[in-house]
Order: C-alpha cells, then structure tokens, then sequence
C-alpha cells in the first residue's frame, strides 16, 4: 500500500489529455474488464485472476485515480465524458466511449452515473506493514458483507484510523460494491490479512497497541467511559449476529459497549465502528 500515486503521472508534467476512444460492440475485447460485473463469481475469478479493482461511480472514480493504485483504462457513457474530463485528464490509462445502452448490456445492470474506472491491484501488505506506524487499527473478524466492509473502511479514513486488519471470514474489500459503498476510501486505507485473530492479537500487543473489543454484552463498561492504556489502540468488530469469537473477546486489553435504551440490544456493525471510531478518535 506503500506505492506511488496511483495516477501514473509524474511530478510537475503536464499530461495530455488522452483522446476518448469510442467503442460501439459489447463485445470488444477491450471491454472484458468491466463485463458482467453482477455476476459475482464471475468477477471474484476474473478479478483474482488479472489482478484488476472496478470503481463505479464518480467520487469512488476520483478516489481512484488519487489513490495508490494504477489506473488501467476508464469507461464513461457519451454523456459524462465532458463533466469528468479533469479526472479523464489526470491519468495516462484509456478512455472508452460508449452508449448507455450499451454500457448496461455489459454490465448487466442500470448504471445511473455512467462511470466506471478499472484499477490494478496492488500486491498484498503484510500485517507488520499494516500496523507499523499506526496509532488506531480496526481488527474486523467474520465480515462478509460486502456493504458493511466497504460502511467500515469509509469509517476508518474519516476517524484517522490508519490501517484494518482482516481475520477469516472476511469478504474481499476491493470487490466492485465495497468499493462503491465507502465511496473509494478503501482504496487509501492500507489493510492486510492475518491467519487468525490470535495472530493479529500478538502483533498489535507485541507493537504496543492495547486492544479494545466492541461486544454488546452489558457487562462491559461503555465506551464513552472506558479508561484507554496508552496512545495505540486496535479495536476489534465481529460480525452481525455472531460478533466476535470467544478467543477475541478473551484475549483483547479490554471489552467495551455502546451504551443504549432499554428493548435495543445492538447496532448494526457498522453503525457500532462508526460510534466507536469516533469516540476514540474524540480522545485525541
């Protein structure tokens, strides 16, 4: 996550901007990245396999093209090609033209915004390089749901959280949808994998991190009156309905609620991340 600037575009040089290419046959072969996107098994194959990203929408676009990751090509409807030209502008990657028409046939849904941008994936970070630096890390353990991720990753970058830890279960945060849930902010918020939550405990204690478990149990003391240890804090987030495991809820510093009116037992967990995030970075 560590690389240059996704734009390709070198400092101080003007880059061109690169003439649309018009595409009028679905199936053109230039177009395969960005074939079928609702089919989900297809595109976790195809993704995984050419080591692509696909951002819809415009912000999740911009988000791209300031991020990280390379930009392999652009594809925009007749129609958007002038109010996104700056964006189309800022980048050496191709820009394909096509007919809304079009476009919803090769993608196989209604795309009301027009843009779509395919980026190259960035190889995978290691939990160390994740970590290192950082002063609040989220730990997310069984989230397989695609919008939740994408809810949290938003989350992490607005709270200044620097970095997310991805324990098994967790679904693919670069997958089409996630993208375009947090806006493309995942695309700036390093994250990496870890073997098992057990692992990721050992390397944020290890590094000095005190680990803070979010659990609905009334037993645990509010977060807004939860004493912190020290200036590094992981907190973890299970998923919906099971939460975390037993082994996270043990083997953190400390467990924490939101506290809330009676009949209401839990949030949603993203709803909960975004509570808590906040409350931790309110404290400095």
């Amino acid at each position: 996550m560590a690389a240059a600037a996704g734009s390709g575009q070198d400092a101080g040089v003007e880059v061109a901007r690169p003439r649309p290419i018009r595409i009028t046959e679905v199936d053109d072969q230039r177009l395969g990245d960005y074939a079928a996107l609702t089919d989900a098994a297809l595109r976790k194959r195809y993704e995984h396999q050419h080591g692509v990203l696909i951002a819809e929408g415009p912000n999740p676009v911009r988000a791209l093209v300031t991020s990280p990751y390379p930009v392999r090509s652009f594809l925009v409807t007749e129609e958007r090609v002038e109010a996104m030209a700056p964006v189309l502008a800022s980048v050496r990657a191709p820009v394909y033209v096509v007919t809304r028409a079009l476009l919803e046939e090769l993608v196989r849904f209604r795309l009301h915004q027009g843009v779509l941008a395919c980026g190259v994936r960035l190889p995978a970070a290691s939990p160390a390089q994740v970590v290192a630096g950082r002063r609040r890390v989220l730990v997310l353990e069984g989230l397989n749901d695609h919008e939740n991720l994408g809810t949290l990753f938003r989350t992490a970058r607005a709270f200044r959280v620097g970095g997310v830890l991805l324990a098994p279960g967790c679904a693919d945060p670069l997958y089409r949808r996630s993208v375009r849930v947090s806006m493309g902010h995942v695309l700036h918020v390093p994250f990496a994998r870890v073997e098992t939550t057990a692992a990721a405990l050992e390397l944020l204690h290890g590094a000095g991190f005190a680990t803070l478990a979010l659990t609905p149990d009334t037993a645990a003391p509010p977060i807004d009156r939860l004493a912190l240890e020290g200036d590094r804090t992981a907190l973890l987030l299970g998923a919906e309905g099971p939460g975390l495991s037993a082994g996270a809820l043990t083997g953190t510093t400390s467990t924490a609620r939101i506290a809330m009116a009676d009949g209401v037992d839990s949030l949603n967990v993203a709803a909960a991340g975004a509570i808590a995030c906040y409350e931790l970075a309110r404290r400095g």
